[in-house]
C-alpha cells in the first residue's frame, strides 16, 4: 500500500468528518493494542464513526484510495485482529452503541455494534430476557460475531453464529447490504449471515446486529467438586454429556489454577482439577440435575459435589472461576501471559488435557489451564516475564505444539479466539484446500484487500 494514497485519505477523511478522525500517537496506540506478545502495529489514524453512514462513506473513500481498513471494538481481542500492518485506518465503532429494538414475544433484539454484551443484558433486565453469550470479556457485540465468538454459556446455549439471525454490513465496495430477516430460520439463498460471523473483519463491517434472546431461568444452581486427576475430571463431563444432562456451563481448572487461586483469592480448595457447574430450569428440574451429576460424578471422585441455589452461595463457590485469569498472573509478579485456546471432539478432551500439561510440565513452563469443557474447548495461560526471551521461546514452541496436537485429534487450532494474525500459520493445516475457497471468496468481495488485511491467511 502507497503511503501517498493513505494519506490522501486521511486528508479526505479529515474533510469529510472533522473532529471524529483523529491521528494522534495516544489514540492510535490505544487502537493498537493486543492481549498478547503479538507486537503492537499502529494504524495511521482513527476514525469515531456514530452511524451506517458515516462506515458506508468512510469505506468508500478508503476504497477509492485503496487504504486499509481495521475495525475495532473494544479491542479485547487476542490475536492480533486489531493490527494494522500495512497502517490505514481504525474505524472504531463503540459510538454505535444503541439497542434499536427489543421484540419481546419474538425474543429477539436489533442492536449496533457498539453494544457490549454486559449493557446489552443491562437493558433487558426488565423484559425477563438475557443474551447468553459471555466470552469474559465486556467484549463488543460487533466484535464477537466478527470473531465468532462464545465462552461458558456455549455448552447449553451455543456461539454467536447460533444466536445471531441477521446482520447488516458494509462491503468493501461501500454497499449496505442485509443479510436475512427477523424469521427463526430461512431456505433463501446463500448464508451470508454466517459468512461474514467469523470473518474477523476481512469481508464486511458489520453495522447492526439481530439477535436471539431467551428467558432468564426460573432457578440456577451452581456447585464444584474436585477430582483425583484432569481424566477423571474430564471422563464425569464425557458422562454428563452424554446422559443428556442439560448443563448450563462446566469449567473445569487444573491442579496448578487451583493452586493460584488459594493463593490470590485466599481459598481452601483441594489443590486438584476442579469442575464447576452451572444449571438453568425451574427448581425441581436444576436439583434433578444437580444430583445426577453428583451421582456421576462419584465414580470418579471421593470428593462430595456441593451445590446451591442460593445467589450469594453460587458467587462463593464460582469465586475461583471469576478470579482465575487475575490469580494465574499473581503467579509471576510482573510477568504477562499469552491466551490461547484450542476445541477437540469431547471423547479426546481427556487426553488433550493430559498431554498438555505434560507438555507445559516437560518445557519447564509456568501455565494454568482453565477450559469450557462441556464442549471440548479448554484454554492455556503461558506465563513470564516480558523480557525473558528464553522463557518466550520455549512458550511460543509448547503453544505451536497445542496448536498441532488439537488439530492431530480432529479439533480446531482455535476454539473462541480466532484465527487473527497468531493462527493464521494453522488455519491450512487444519482446513486444508478449504483455505483456497476462503481466499477465493475474500477476493471476489475484497478484491484490492482493504479490509482488515494481513489477518487469516498467512503469506
Amino acid at each position: 500500500m502507497k503511503p501517498s494514497s493513505i494519506a490522501t485519505a486521511i486528508d479526505i477523511l479529515k474533510q469529510r468528518f472533522g473532529d471524529q478522525l483523529s491521528t494522534a500517537m495516544s489514540v492510535r496506540q490505544h487502537h493498537s493494542h493486543t492481549t498478547t506478545q503479538i507486537k503492537s502495529q499502529l494504524p495511521d489514524a482513527v476514525l469515531f464513526v456514530k452511524s451506517t453512514d458515516d462506515v458506508a462513506a468512510a469505506v468508500m473513500i478508503c476504497r477509492d484510495h485503496q487504504c486499509p481498513i481495521i475495525p475495532f471494538g473494544v479491542g479485547s481481542s487476542l490475536e492480533g485482529h486489531v493490527n494494522a500492518p500495512n497502517g490505514g485506518i481504525s474505524i472504531d465503532m463503540n459510538a454505535m452503541d444503541r439497542v434499536l429494538a427489543v421484540h419481546e414475544a419474538d425474543l429477539d433484539a436489533v442492536v449496533q455494534p457498539g453494544v457490549t454484551r454486559e449493557s446489552l443484558n443491562n437493558y433487558l433486565r426488565d423484559t425477563g430476557l438475557f443474551f447468553p453469550i459471555d466470552p469474559g470479556a465486556n467484549a463488543s457485540l460487533g466484535g464477537m460475531a466478527a470473531t465468532r465468538a462464545s465462552g461458558t454459556n456455549a455448552v447449553r446455549y451455543g456461539t454467536m453464529k447460533d444466536n445471531i439471525l441477521a446482520l447488516e454490513a458494509v462491503m468493501a465496495d461501500g454497499r449496505v447490504i442485509r443479510t436475512g430477516t427477523r424469521a427463526k430460520k430461512s431456505s433463501a439463498g446463500y448464508d451470508l449471515t454466517r459468512l461474514l460471523i467469523g470473518s474477523e473483519g476481512t469481508l464486511g463491517l458489520i453495522t447492526e446486529l439481530t439477535l436471539k434472546l431467551h428467558g432468564i431461568p426460573e432457578a440456577i444452581a451452581g456447585g464444584i467438586c474436585s477430582f483425583p486427576s484432569i481424566e477423571a475430571a474430564c471422563n464425569t463431563v464425557i458422562n454428563t454429556i452424554q446422559y443428556g444432562v442439560p448443563v448450563a456451563r462446566i469449567e473445569l481448572l487444573d491442579a496448578a489454577q487451583v493452586r493460584a487461586c488459594n493463593l490470590y483469592s485466599g481459598l481452601d480448595l483441594p489443590e486438584d482439577t476442579l469442575l464447576l457447574l452451572e444449571f438453568h430450569g425451574t427448581e425441581r428440574g436444576v436439583r434433578e440435575q444437580s444430583e445426577m451429576f453428583g451421582e456421576i460424578a462419584a465414580d470418579y471422585t471421593s470428593h462430595a459435589f456441593k451445590w446451591t441455589t442460593d445467589q450469594e452461595e453460587r458467587a462463593k463457590l464460582w469465586k475461583a472461576r471469576h478470579d482465575a485469569y487475575w490469580a494465574a498472573l499473581a503467579l509471576v509478579p510482573g510477568g504477562v501471559g499469552m491466551s490461547t485456546d484450542v476445541c477437540v471432539p469431547i471423547s479426546r478432551l481427556a487426553e488433550c488435557v493430559e498431554e498438555t500439561r505434560r507438555d507445559i510440565d516437560a518445557s519447564g513452563i509456568i501455565a494454568p489451564i482453565v477450559g469450557h469443557v462441556g464442549d471440548g474447548n479448554f484454554h492455556t495461560l503461558p506465563l513470564a516475564l516480558p523480557d525473558d526471551t528464553a522463557a518466550w521461546t520455549r512458550i511460543k514452541a509448547f503453544a505451536g505444539r497445542l496448536s498441532e496436537r488439537a488439530i492431530a485429534m480432529g479439533g480446531t487450532c482455535t476454539g473462541e479466539h480466532g484465527i487473527g494474525q497468531g493462527k493464521a500459520g494453522y488455519l491450512r493445516q487444519e482446513l486444508g484446500p478449504a483455505v483456497d475457497v476462503m481466499m477465493a471468496v475474500k477476493q471476489a468481495l475484497d478484491p484490492h484487500d482493504i479490509l482488515n488485511p494481513g489477518k487469516l491467511f498467512s503469506k
